[in-house]
């Protein structure tokens, strides 16, 4: 049976994540590029990546590669699993080596900051036009490469594109939803890791269950304001990319954003999180761009805008906690 090359673009904990599903398909075989040789070398001969996913064995079929030039020749289909801030970059070398026609699928939560351009626009501008299609929901790396089950969803430029996805990443413990809206999609992915940074910083002041379940649904609303005001479909945040991928980072112990909120409400600054890890928390630039368009576009955000005093511009959890609750009330 003839197979599919596939590229994964990134050599994080999500990349080779993806990496690992797509090596139970049969049809395709995964080459999985990492940017840092040495890196590139120690997982392939470790079959591990111990720097962002240790607890994950990298099956045989995957190749794993620096070389830009062999990780995309003759591939169906571009995986892109770079931080959003810094996807444009990391892809312009790309530009000249993939072919116009290969279709990409972002596995991105963010926004990039000045431009607020999604994932996928990013992709577009950099490589030009091609199938597009985003892939979002409760997903943390560590499970789905552990092959914990997990659902997700996809959204694409087309529909065969979306189908397409589907098939080749669906397994029996990672299952594939199609959907429609790729802006909902994309909003809801890169949203939802600033919400989960007010709830890590609930958790981090000690503020218990009651008031985590007030911010997480109050975020979920705008989340929808936000994404609905940008062409949006409201009922996208009620799937699998909103409130689903909205529960897991704001309660699990993998996610990056909340625990990087829990430090910053036990009274840590950005800078000194910042400088012990080399994990990137999506959500504290995404914070700066969803806020600053938000403001632009006279969208109403008291939580993002909260979050954005607190790690910009000096505010203490505690004052911001009381800038929320002594709003002027009003109707849900």
């Amino acid at each position: 049976m003839a197979t599919r090359r596939i590229a994964i673009l990134g050599g994080g904990a999500m990349g080779t994540a993806c990496a690992t599903v797509l090596a139970e398909n049969d049809e395709v075989r995964p080459v999985l590029w990492v940017r840092e040789p040495e890196l590139a070398d120690a997982m392939q001969t470790s079959r591990r990546n111990e720097r962002y996913l240790p607890d994950v064995p990298i099956p045989d079929v995957v190749e794993i590669t620096s070389d830009r030039a062999a990780a995309v020749a003759d591939v169906a289909m571009l995986v892109a699993a770079v931080p959003s801030q810094f996807l444009s970059a990391t892809m312009k070398p790309f530009a000249e080596l993939v072919s116009p026609e290969c279709p990409i699928v972002s596995v991105i939560k963010g926004i990039e900051i000045g431009t607020f351009r999604r994932p996928t626009e990013i992709l577009l501008q950099v490589l030009g036009e091609r199938p597009v299609a985003s892939m979002c929901g409760p997903s943390h790396a560590e499970e789905v490469g552990l092959r914990l089950p997990a659902s997700v969803v996809v959204a694409a430029s087309d529909d065969q594109f979306a189908a397409q996805v589907q098939q080749d990443f669906t397994t029996d413990r990672f299952r594939v939803y199609t959907n429609p809206d790729l802006v909902g999609v994309e909003f809801a992915g890169a949203l939802k890791n600033v919400i989960a940074i007010a709830a890590g910083i609930s958790d981090g002041l000690g503020y218990g269950d009651n008031a985590k379940s007030a911010l997480i649904t109050r975020g979920l609303v705008e989340i929808g304001r936000f994404g609905q005001s940008l062409g949006a479909d409201p009922e996208t945040f009620a799937g699998l990319a909103g409130i689903g991928d909205l529960m897991t980072t704001c309660f699990s112990r993998h996610s990056r954003n909340r625990g990087f909120g829990e430090r910053i409400g036990r009274g840590e600054t950005l800078q000194q999180i910042l400088d012990s890890t080399p994990k990137v928390a999506e959500g504290v630039p995404t914070t700066r761009s969803v806020h600053e368009l938000a403001v632009s576009r006279g969208i109403d955000l008291p939580i993002t805008r909260e979050i954005a005093a607190m790690l910009f511009e000096g505010k203490s959890p505690l004052e911001a906690t009381d800038a929320l609750m002594n709003r002027p009330v009003g109707s849900e």
